[in-house]
């Protein structure tokens, strides 16, 4: 019973040595893990310390940057650490709009490009008596969006570096601020010119990163263009802007449909590695994604007033002096030849000069209806003083005889026999004088009926009837095509 006694007394031993092992390995394992959320908590404290000491109020702007910039703490080549998508607000300034010529459909366009968005890395404290850091100098050490200009013509050689403004605001938003000066490409309707609006647009996209990485949006959902209060124009009107998302379908990225196309041609053929060309496009199609892009569309009126004066008027001169010769005499050739063929040359000279500033193709319909209309005027003009001069000199005819009801009166020629209402072609002979009435010759049965005396028009007054005619019917017909030339045309504009 005594060893029994024993053996329970030193197995009772094992489990309270066993009991106290387990609470002294979990206060240890306690004590651990204190220590370290102690610790953590320490130096959690000390960079919250360090960072008030940062920017407390007796540094510089400097010394803030360069210690928010540090490279331990701060890597450009990664993007802002927000949750979601990093949205970028995108603002313009018009600042100057310009066009070498007013035919022209290239316009020079300089604006402020505005762009905002949020890195916390940047943040900075309130204490601070700077409400922004002017990060100019830090241009290259700062993460910045890879905006990338689309869908326009080309950009103007500088004479002095691109400007730019870069902010750091306490909240870690950053506002970059950047003057560019683009050469726009634009699209006019050449079949109406000039009296088309040339649309020109311009869009900006991220290069690199896609929509699930970066948004642009307009800054404060502008629907168009802010202009500065000094926005100074040359040869160009602008008449309504508008701010867009991009379509899709008018992304400048390749299409599939075009990148199949390629996979096909190059299906045989290799790179200097030995890659197939059609596995190197099939990656190029998978490397396609969607990107945001924000587009600006700038609509320009042509100025009326210049094409005026300096085509429409001068061809209405020019055409309207030509028919001054329907008031000359008939028979006034030098004048009136001197006039239709002063007036066509000179309208040949306006017409070539003002058409080798226009472009070269050949879709003007507008100014060759204008040309073509106003040249057969001017030779019309010309033509009309030929027929009268012509009909003019010829020889007059005298006292044509003719029966009531029957075929005139042939008389017999010299040498000649007459008949009347023979198989013989009737004929208009000219009677002489044959006493006091008109010539009552008969014909072979005799003089049975009256006749009567018909006097043919005169050619003098003939052609001055023509003369009569076209002073009216010239500028009426002229006027009709002045008022459906400009109705028609202004109307599809």
């Amino acid at each position: 019973m005594g060893w029994v006694a024993l053996g329970r007394r030193a197995g009772g031993g094992c489990r309270l040595s066993s009991n106290l092992s387990l609470s002294f390995a979990s206060l240890a394992s306690s004590f651990i893990l204190t220590t370290l959320f102690v610790l953590t908590l320490a130096l959690t404290l000390a960079t919250l310390v360090r960072a008030e000491d940062i920017f407390e109020e007796g540094k510089s702007d400097k010394e803030i940057l360069d210690n928010l910039l540090l490279s331990t703490r701060y890597d450009k080549r990664l993007l802002p650490p927000v949750q979601g998508t990093l949205t970028v607000n995108v603002s313009v300034l018009l600042l100057s709009l310009a066009s070498p010529d007013e035919s022209s459909l290239k316009y020079e366009v300089e604006f402020l490009l505005q762009q905002q968005w949020y890195d916390p890395r940047l943040r900075y404290s309130n204490r601070s008596r700077y409400e922004f850091l002017n990060a100019i100098h830090h241009h290259n050490d700062i993460w910045l969006p890879d905006t990338y200009f689309i869908m326009h013509g080309d950009f103007k050689d500088p004479l002095i570096p691109v400007h730019f403004a870069l902010r750091i605001y306490r909240n870690g938003t950053v506002n970059y601020l950047m003057r560019r000066h683009l050469i726009l490409s634009c699209q006019g309707r050449l079949n109406i010119f000039p009296f088309d609006d040339p649309q020109c647009s311009f869009a900006i996209e991220s290069i690199s990163y896609e929509q699930t990485a970066i948004t642009y949006v307009w800054k404060n959902d502008e629907a168009t263009l802010r202009k500065s209060p000094s926005l100074t124009t040359l040869n160009a009107y602008l008449i309504r802007n508008q701010t867009l998302t991009c379509p899709i379908k008018a992304s400048w990225r390749a299409p599939g449909q075009l990148i199949g196309q390629l996979i096909v041609d190059y299906e045989d053929e290799y790179d200097e590695f030995g890659d197939s060309k059609c596995s190197l496009c099939q990656r190029r199609f998978e490397e396609q994604g969607n990107y945001s892009c924000l587009k600006v569309d700038l609509i320009f009126t042509r100025d009326r007033a210049f094409y005026f004066t300096t085509v429409f008027i001068p061809g209405i001169i020019l055409v309207t002096s030509s028919f001054i010769t329907f008031w000359l005499e008939w028979n006034a050739v030098p004048a009136r030849v001197m006039i239709g063929v002063t007036t066509m040359l000179n309208f040949f000279t306006t017409s070539n000069g003002f058409r080798s500033t226009l472009p070269v193709v050949s879709n003007l319909t507008a100014m060759n209806v204008w040309d073509g209309v106003c040249m057969c005027f001017i030779y019309a003009s010309l033509l009309e003083f030929v027929c009268v001069n012509y009909v003019g000199r010829k020889r007059p005819l005298h006292n044509v005889v003719y029966r009531p009801g029957e075929n005139p009166v042939t008389q017999k020629r010299e040498g000649g026999n007459t008949t009347a209402g023979g198989n013989e072609p009737n004929e208009i002979i000219a009677c002489t004088n044959c006493g006091p009435n008109p010539c009552t010759h008969t014909a072979t049965n005799g003089c049975a009926a009256e006749v009567r005396k018909k006097e043919p028009p005169h050619p003098i007054r003939v052609a001055k009837t023509i003369d009569v005619i076209a002073r009216v019917l010239f500028p009426i017909a002229y006027s009709v095509f002045l008022v459906f030339f400009f109705y028609h045309y202004k109307g599809v504009s």
